[in-house]
């Protein structure tokens, strides 16, 4: 699924009215209609619900939304919020078609005219909508703290008033904070975007009808990865298979203390349908890794405790290189010497990207369209602050480019930059904010690596699975009660909800 911009579901209104035969206001009638049947799903008859509709064309669907309300027999208040002298025609329109059926809105032209709201009541936000580009100033922002507030249970109509398609609002801007928001054709980016997506507790995309095959000719640097786009990825195994169909895993990594991490990798790089998995650890995780997965190689390293020498007799598929290894001057050296003689795309997490992040002329050698790994703290030591999450999404686009590597950045919302495109990942729970994690990933990331499929699909496919298996999880044993392990052991589940 497509993230389209806000200048780009303007002009795809247009065309669909063009093409469609239609007007703009039976285009605003469809799209609030099906707002509506929604809402309708979750209203509780006794509850009263507070309509809070601007004076453009969001505010126009406030008003059809309340219409429908009222031949529905629900109980609804409907209030205009007057911050300008101007209004747009569907909402002159549909603001006479409801003042016909006896329901005319109350008009809110300043703070004490603001209608007391119950914890027990619903408000519908339609104020503003996507085409705000400057922050809410006078009563209108106090309206807004006045609604968040409440307590009442708030739905925003395509997107929180306050909260901008194309940047991060201000602290001292007024944003409502939307427990749900119906938003029209696609969801937006600042519903993903650390900074912002605490303004959108929840999310429903409705389909207005737009015209399909123009959308489809539509250019955008992101997407979604959610159970279709994954599906569309998965390749199944075939009947007639060996192991050696299915890759030789090489994981590097651990350190005297840390061989934990590279045991979750490799035991999820199995689970995750690697054919082979070979681990090279410091000496002293021989005992620990053989006793833990006895499915796993063991190769380890001169040093007892430490990687210095990363020698291996061996051809495997892929390399994943970090977990555990901590960055002392024999262990950088060899991650030096291990990456020139590397060719293949390999994944690099952890101390691997602590190592790349003080020594920067080592990116040079990372092998192309290899895939990184951080968390955001790992992603700043890499290509240093940013002002913002916008600036943050477009600094590690120009990294992508600059080294031709692929990120995976890590977070509630997984992001993988692949050249141009950003894909947008909408598996997983709070409960996987726990201890090593983030090992689990780079296991199953490179397993999907050894097995064949591109980088691209292996970051992609890998963060939904590993999102997945942590759903699965969580929906059994509760988000509190997960480690990182039990990620691990629903990957076969993952995989199964594809078929």
């Amino acid at each position: 699924m497509k993230i389209f911009s806000a200048s780009q579901l303007q002009k795809a209104d247009k065309i669909s009215i063009d093409n469609q035969g239609i007007t703009s206001e039976e285009l605003m009638e469809r799209a609030a209609t099906r707002a509506f049947n929604e809402i309708e799903n979750i209203l509780d008859e006794n509850k009263t619900v507070k309509l809070f509709c601007g004076i453009g064309n969001n505010g126009g669907d406030g008003l059809v939304i309340a219409r429908l309300l009222k031949n529905s027999g629900h109980k609804a208040q409907v209030y205009a919020v007057n911050y300008s002298d101007k209004r747009s025609n569907d909402f002159l329109a549909n603001n006479q078609k409801l003042e016909k059926m006896g329901l005319k809105p109350i008009v809110l032209k300043a703070e004490e005219d603001f209608p007391k709201i119950s914890a027990e009541d619903i408000v519908i936000d339609a104020i503003f909508g996507i085409g705000l580009n400057r922050g809410i100033k006078g009563w209108p922002a106090k309206l807004v703290h006045h609604i968040n507030h409440s307590g009442a249970f708030t739905i925003a109509i395509d997107m929180p008033s306050g909260l901008f398609s194309d940047q991060v609002p201000s602290e001292n801007d007024a944003v409502i904070k939307a427990d749900l928001c119906l938003t029209f054709q696609g969801p937006k980016l600042v519903f993903f975007l650390p900074q912002t997506m605490d303004y959108v507790n929840e999310f429903k995309v409705i389909d207005i009808g737009l015209d399909k095959q123009y959308l489809e000719s539509l250019d955008s640097s992101y997407e979604i990865t959610g159970r279709l786009e994954a599906a569309a990825i998965y390749k199944p195994r075939k009947k007639n298979t060996h192991k050696g169909n299915f890759g030789h895993t090489l994981i590097v990594g651990g350190s005297y203390g840390k061989i934990g991490s590279v045991i979750l990798t490799a035991k999820t790089a199995l689970k995750s349908g690697a054919g082979l998995c070979t681990l090279y650890i410091p000496k002293c995780g021989y005992i620990p890794a053989q006793t833990a997965i006895p499915e796993v190689m063991v190769l380890t390293d001169e040093g007892e405790e430490k990687l210095s020498e990363i020698e291996f007799d061996l051809e495997p598929d892929v390399i994943c290189f970090g977990m555990g290894t901590g960055k002392d001057l024999v262990t950088k050296e060899a991650f030096g010497r291990l990456l020139e003689r590397t060719k293949k795309p390999m994944l690099v997490d952890a101390d691997g990207l602590n190592i790349l992040s003080e020594n920067k002329e080592l990116l040079e050698s990372v092998p192309k369209n290899s895939v990184l790994t951080p968390h955001p703290k790992e992603l700043q030591r890499l290509i240093g602050e940013w002002k913002d999450d916008f600036d943050k999404v477009n600094k590690v686009k120009s990294f992508v480019k600059k080294y031709n590597l692929i990120i995976v950045l890590k977070g509630a919302y997984t992001f993988v930059f692949s050249g141009e495109k950003v894909f947008i990942n909408i598996s997983g729970n709070s409960g996987m904010a726990t201890a090593g994690s983030g090992d689990v990933l780079s296991g199953v990331i490179t397993a999907l690596l050894s097995q064949g499929y591109s980088p691209e699909n292996a970051a992609r496919f890998g963060v939904y699975l590993h999102g997945k298996a942590g759903d699965l999880a969580s929906a059994d044993i509760g988000a509190e009660g997960m480690i990182s392990g039990d990620i691990a052991n629903y990957m076969g589940r993952a995989f199964k909800t594809l078929i």
